[in-house]
Formats: structure tokens, sequence, C-alpha cells
């Protein structure tokens, strides 16, 4: 039939019969069975087409094999539809194009039966799914168009409802947990009966309609919105509002929005707390322990929050970073947080001060400097941290070098190697001071021409605080140790000026009262006084003062330690808690105590750092930096330098007038100059 010369060549017109008999057995038997079916039920409408594709299919296939020879000569010769190809054409023309409607309605039926929890037929589902996506001859339009789409619109209806149902009746917990399941029964519905393309759809439809829709409704629901939750630690409930909202574009700000105030407040408690103390009458002092703790402590739990709950996600970072910036930076009281902060070091570092074990102190200095991180004042901080430390160890009061070593070190990681250099130096010096301390003390021993056991510490005077260092009139003795010391120091480094400051110094006087003997442990310029009283004289406050050439803000506090203090070695006419210009003071012979050896501590009266310096070394940083930046830049507007000058400020934030005072102050020393065309705008002047 098919292999003979025209005109006995039959292949156009087998091909031909071969459509006709298919459209007339679609027409006239498949499509009236269907027809039967609907209204029936969507179930029995889909089985009956399920069952007319699976025939057609059969059908198809045969017919394919038995005039294979057309689809391998005249079909390829003219370019048609291959037999299989025309077959499906004709379903799709004459059964699909006249039922699609009805079994699309009757498959979102069903989707929404097993939605509202009723068992279903899958595999039919997903039996008819397969014909709409072979209509598509290759492609998935007929599935897109014909039941995808009216799905995801009936998906959208569904879930609409059921969102003012849920936000009506449901806390937010129980709001999420039946949103969570319905995110996670739809994406198995997808992998159970419908195309793989359809889940990202089907997903944002839901999201959409579940999550956004309501989402700032849930999170500020009264009594279990985002903030109670936070409050009462449920942990599980905010880990799944943190992955439900992760979904959505831009979820997590208004959750990170809320996060981020909550913390302000907690924080806010505290300094609360603290000003409530003030206000009750306690003493406001630069050590507050509690204070302190409590900050330390907030910060400790919420970081574990960010970490555990919501991932370490960093819009939760940068809530907690801004959060604890606003709290640490709330002084209260007339001691700044950063003071309070370095006394709290002071308290861990210091011999005597809290007992901790090594794992202790090294946990509570990791947390101190955590804390730290969100100071502004970082220099502050630097300036208290380095006058304690000095304290630390000129009087041998630090508990462990190596936790000292170890709290700078954190401090050089969180702020360069600038920040800590001084600190380190001071290190360097005791270490360097103690192999001449030795080498010194070997000749000493050679000479023996000295009754007193003497020690000097030499310190690199940029390294260290400034410190008063009064010209008191010394005993001959320690006049000579010192003399020796000079040569001897000479010597060695003749290009050093040697500065003595006696009111670092310490001493250990032997005392003698009645029959029993005490070691006095005080500072250098203690034991000057007592030595005065070694004759067994008395003497006025104003005899003391021209014979120690001592003024009366040095001599007062001395005075005060030896005769008003615990251990009163002085005795004070007449008897008070005050120093006054009037009082005399002899030697106590009726002193007495059951220790051996006593120390008499003596008020400081320097302050725990210098204003004026730190006001100074803003000033030098922020012209520096104006510098740096207009001479790069040539010409820049005021807010843009401001703006810069601010970004590479990072150890202190000034107020931007601050900044145009340094400016002003540079233009009138010529570095810069105002544009003659715009006020606002400067030039950098070479």
């Amino acid at each position: 039939m098919c292999t003979q010369r025209s005109p006995y060549n039959w292949s156009r017109d087998l091909y031909t019969r071969h459509g006709e008999t298919i459209e007339t057995y679609l027409r006239n038997t498949v499509l009236p069975a269907l027809q039967d079916k609907t209204g029936q039920g969507g179930t029995i409408l889909l089985n009956e087409l399920k069952h007319r594709w699976s025939n057609h299919q059969i059908m198809n296939k045969w017919l394919k094999k038995f005039f294979t020879y057309l689809d391998r000569y005249y079909v390829k010769h003219h370019s048609l539809p291959t037999l299989e190809q025309a077959g499906l054409g004709h379903f799709k023309t004459e059964i699909y194009q006249n039922s699609k409607e009805n079994t699309t309605s009757a498959i979102i039926s069903l989707v929404n039966e097993e939605r509202e929890g009723e068992i279903i037929d899958k595999t039919l589902v997903k039996s008819i799914v397969e014909l709409y996506e072979s209509m598509g001859m290759g492609s998935l339009d007929s599935y897109t168009n014909d039941l995808e789409q009216p799905l995801l619109d009936a998906t959208r209806a569904f879930y609409g409802r059921k969102r003012e149902d849920w936000i009506t009746k449901d806390s937010t917990p129980d709001y999420l947990i039946k949103a969570e399941k319905a995110l996670g029964e739809e994406k198995t519905r997808v992998v159970e009966y419908l195309n793989p393309a359809t889940e990202p759809k089907i997903r944002r439809v839901v999201e959409d309609e579940i999550l956004q829709k309501v989402q700032m409704n849930l999170l500020e629901k009264e009594g279990s919105g985002c903030s109670v939750l936070l409050a009462n630690d449920k942990t599980s409930d905010l880990q799944r509002m943190f992955k439900l909202f992760s979904r959505l574009d831009s979820g997590l700000q208004p959750m990170a929005n809320i996060v981020e105030k909550f913390i302000t407040s907690q924080g806010n408690a505290c300094i609360e707390k603290r000003q409530a103390r003030l206000d009750s009458g306690e003493k406001d002092k630069n050590d507050d322990p509690e204070f302190v703790k409590s900050l330390i402590d907030l910060q400790e739990k919420y970081l574990g929050v960010i970490r555990e709950t919501f991932a370490s996600h960093h819009l939760f970072q940068k809530a907690l970073k801004n959060s604890f910036e606003e709290i640490v930076n709330n002084d209260v009281g007339n001691f700044s947080n950063a003071e309070l902060m370095s006394t709290f070091c002071d308290r861990i570092l210091k011999s005597g001060g809290d007992k901790l074990s090594e794992t202790e102190v090294e946990q509570s200095l990791d947390r101190i400097v955590q804390l730290f991180s969100f100071l502004n004042d970082k220099d502050l901080f630097a300036e208290i941290y380095r006058n304690q430390l000095a304290k630390r160890l000129l009087n041998q009061r630090s508990a462990s070098d190596d936790a000292e070593k170890a709290m700078i070190a954190k401090l050089k990681v969180q702020c360069g190697t600038q920040f800590t250099s001084k600190m380190e130096g001071m290190l360097n010096d005791l270490a360097v001071g103690s192999e001449q301390k030795s080498e010194f003390d070997r000749r000493m021993e050679l000479q023996q021409e000295n009754s007193l056991s003497f020690g000097v510490q030499v310190l690199t005077t940029g390294n260290w605080p400034s410190y008063k260092a009064p010209e008191v009139a010394l005993p001959p003795q320690m006049s000579k140790c010192m003399d020796v010391f000079k040569e001897w120091h000479d010597a060695k480094h003749q290009n050093r000026r040697l500065t003595w400051v006696h009111s670092l110094g310490n001493a250990t006087v032997r005392a003698t009262y009645g029959k029993k003997s005490y070691d006095l442990q005080v500072t250098t310029l203690q034991a000057v006084v007592l030595n005065v009283f070694n004759e067994g004289k008395s003497y006025g406050f104003s005899e003391l003062k021209s014979k120690l050439n001592l003024d009366d803000i040095t001599l007062k506090p001395l005075m005060h330690s030896l005769s008003c203090g615990k251990h009163k070695v002085i005795s004070k006419s007449p008897a008070s808690n005050k120093i006054a210009s009037t009082d005399s003071f002899s030697g106590n012979a009726k002193f007495s105590c059951n220790m051996r050896k006593i120390r008499i501590p003596v008020a400081s009266v320097e302050s725990s750092h210098n204003k004026n310096r730190v006001e100074e070394d803003r000033s030098v940083a922020i012209e520096a930096a104006i510098v740096r930046i207009m001479k790069a830049r040539k010409t820049l507007s005021h807010q843009q330098l401001v703006a810069e000058v601010l970004s590479q400020l990072a150890f202190f934030k000034p107020q931007p007038r601050v900044i145009k005072k340094r400016i002003e102050a540079l233009i009138d020393r010529e570095y810069l100059e105002r544009s003659t065309e715009n006020s606002q705008q400067y030039n950098y002047l070479a």
C-alpha cells in the first residue's frame, strides 16, 4: 500500500484515515461517556477519564506499531506529525478541550478535601495530572494554564479563609504551628501528585496568605507576640517564628526590630534599678559589680538567644549590637559606665578582690571585653584601666601576671596594637626592671654601706600615667640610698634622666611600742612622716608641713591615715576624724595590736583618670583624622567631612559640634580653608 509509486501509493490516504478513525471514536464513544459522568461526582468523572486516557494510550501505541512504515518514510518526508503525536493531538482536541474545566474543578475539589483532613485517591489525581502534562506536547503549557493557575487561585482563596479563622481564634504560637503544618503538607502534596515546578509557586501563595498578610498582627499580638515569647524564654516558638518569617522577603526585619526594642528595654530596666538604688540613698561610687554583672548576664543571655534561636542571623546580631550600644553608653550617676567596667576588671585582677579560679577569671574577662566592645568611650576606658593597672603593678596587688597579660591581649584583639601599646610597655618595664633590680641588689650586698633594704623600680615616662612628684624632705638614710642608685644608674644609662616619684613608693617600717614590735606596711611618704616622730617629739600640722616640705593636699591624707584610721600609730590632738591645720601630733605610746604585720592604707588624692588629658587626646585624634581625610580628598562638604571623621574614629564617638570646633581650629592654623563659593565646603591647604 505504501511502497508503490503514485497513483498506487496509499500513504496519504492511510495517514488521513488514521486520524479520522481516532477522531470518530473519540467524538462518538469517549466524549459521550465522559459527559454522562459529569455531575456524578469528581472521583467518578476522573476515574472515567483515567480509564479512557489509558485505553487511548494503548490504542495509540499499537496503531503506531502497525503503521511504523508511515512514520519512517511518509511522515518524515512530508514533515508531518508522527502517528503518536497525531493521536495525542486528536485526544486533546476532541476530549481534553471539552472536559478540562470539569476535570480541573474535580481535582481542586479533591485537593481541598485533603486539606480539610479527608482521605482521597492520590494515585487517581496523579494519573490525571500526568494527562495534563502530556497535553502540552513536550511542554508544561497545558498543565500550567489549565490546572496549575486555577489551583493556585483556589489555594489562595482556601488559605485566605483559614487565615481569618486562625488569626481570630489562635495565639501566635498556635497559629504558627498550623502555618508550619500547612506549608509542610503543601510540599508533600506536590511530591505525591503534582508537578515539581508547582512547588515554589504554591509555597509563595501559601506564605503570602497565612504569613505575609498577618505578619505584624502575629508579631505584636497581645499576650503571645514576639516580645512575650522573648520574656518567657519560649525558645521553640521563637525558632518556629524565625524559620517561618525567614521565608518572606524582608520578613525578618520587623522581628529583629522587636527583638532590639525588647533587649533595650531589659537593659534599661537594669539601668533604672541602679538609678533607684542611688535615689534611695546608696552611695554613688565607681565600684558597682552588681550593675556590671547584670549587664554582662543580659548580654550573655541574649547572645545565646541570637546564636541558638536565630541562627546568628546578621539582622539579629545587628539588633543585639544596636541595643547594647544604647544600653552600655547610657550613664547613670557621677561615674561613667566605662569607669564601672574598668573597676569591675580591677576587682577580678587584683589580689584581695573577688575569689575566682583561673577558669572563672578567664570567663569573666571574656564577658567584660564583649561588653566593652559596645562602649563608645573606649579611650576613656583605656585611660582608667591604665591607671588601675599601674596601681596593681606598682603596689604588687596583681593577682596573676598571666591574667593581666591575657586581658591586655583580649583588648588588643578588640582594638588593635595602638590601644594597648602603653599597657604592654608597663608590663615590659616591670620585666626589665626586675633584672636591673637584681643587679643593683647584688651591688648593695657587696658594699654593705647602708642598713636600709632599698629597691628602685625604673619606669618609662611615656608608658605610665602622670603622677604628682612632691619634693619631700627625706631622711639622710633614704637620700644616701637614692644617691647610690643614681650614680649606678647614670653609669649604665648616660642619656636617661631620673625623676623620683615618692608617692608611688612603699616601705616596711619597724615600729616599737613598749615591749612589742610591729612591721608597718606603709607608703614611702607615710614612712617619712613616721620617721619625724622617731625622737618622741610632738609637732603641729604647720611644723610638719614645713619640716617635710609638703603641701596641705598631700599631708592631710597622710596624717589622717596614721592618726584617724583603724590603726592609730600617731596620736592627734584634739581627737577627731578630720585633720585641721591647728592639730598637733605625737607618737601614740598606747598603741597596741594583735597582729605583728599591719598594713596602713592611705586615701588616694588622685582621680581615676585625667579628664583633661582624655579631652586633649581626643582633640588630637579628631584633628589628625580631619587632616588625613582632607589630604586625600582635597575638597569636601561639611556633612561629608563629619561623616568620614566619625567613621574613622574607632575609640570614641564625638558630637558633631566637637568636630566642627576642631575644623575651626584647623582653619585658624591654616590647614584648611572655607571655599569662597560655598561656606559649607572646605579645601585642603598643602
